[in-house]
């Protein structure tokens, strides 16, 4: 009988979906809540993703529909256009560069940082929520429970990312994240962390949204600039929380 991968593969992910929907809405929805009530305070929200993880970082801000006031931490050596891109798995090895990283921005007590990391055992998401910690600074951490729990920390302290967490999402993933076994090889395929982060994000963007309604504030979502009047409308937001935007 032939397989379809492909097939396997979209069956797959809707299980996840699923099961971050029965496990993970409460805390999305407390997430959403933390957000909304950070941006109130006049407090930051910083997002953080090392190599692919940090596809959720650049999910979350500057485009059509998202909310404004995310503010991604990125850092060159960590993004996938490195050459040689083995360079990125070296990087986020290395100990104190997330401290380095995080300093490089305006973050203060009461602000919020969301890190995501499939494996949360590389140092420099680590050094990152552990000086969050320090500053007064509400850790959320979307990391995969089965993966980080069968490897070691290549952290100092021993610990994974999280283990930092003030707010904890799964997203449910496989062991190595890839989750079709494919036929004959040993390896399996068809990685799931960027699907389901995205759709996490999302979820606790929306959230945010629905929360700052439900406090009478009109929440700074942006409109497309390639449509006629959306490049003013977004200035305006820009304009507005410009104390609150650290990427333009």
């Amino acid at each position: 009988m032939t397989r379809h991968y492909a097939k396997e593969y979209y069956q797959r992910i809707l299980e996840i979906q699923q099961k971050v929907i029965d496990a993970e809405l409460e805390t999305i929805e407390q997430v959403g809540q933390v957000f909304s009530k950070t941006i109130q305070k006049g407090n930051n929200v910083f997002v953080f993703g090392a190599s692919h993880a940090g596809i959720i970082a650049e999910e979350m801000f500057y485009r059509t529909g998202g909310l404004a006031l995310i503010n991604p931490m990125f850092n060159p050596t960590l993004m996938l256009n490195t050459r040689p891109v083995s360079l990125t798995s070296q990087m986020e090895r290395l100990d104190g560069f997330g401290k380095n990283i995080f300093n490089g921005y305006p973050v203060k007590e009461g602000d919020t940082l969301l890190i995501h990391s499939v494996s949360g055992r590389n140092t420099v998401t680590i050094d990152m929520a552990e000086e969050a910690k320090k500053r007064g600074v509400t850790v959320v951490v979307i990391t995969n429970m089965v993966y980080t729990k069968g490897v070691t920390s290549r952290h100092p302290s021993g610990k994974n990312l999280y283990e930092f967490a003030d707010y904890l999402i799964d997203n449910h993933g496989n062991f190595e994240d890839s989750a079709i076994a494919l036929t004959d090889m040993n390896q399996k395929s068809g990685a799931t962390s960027s699907v389901i982060g995205c759709m996490i994000a999302n979820m606790i963007l929306l959230a945010t949204i629905q929360d700052l309604q439900a406090s009478n504030i009109e929440p700074p979502v942006f409109r497309s600039a390639n449509v006629d009047g959306g490049d003013a409308f977004n200035a305006k937001i820009f304009s507005q929380y410009k104390e609150q935007i650290h990427y333009m």
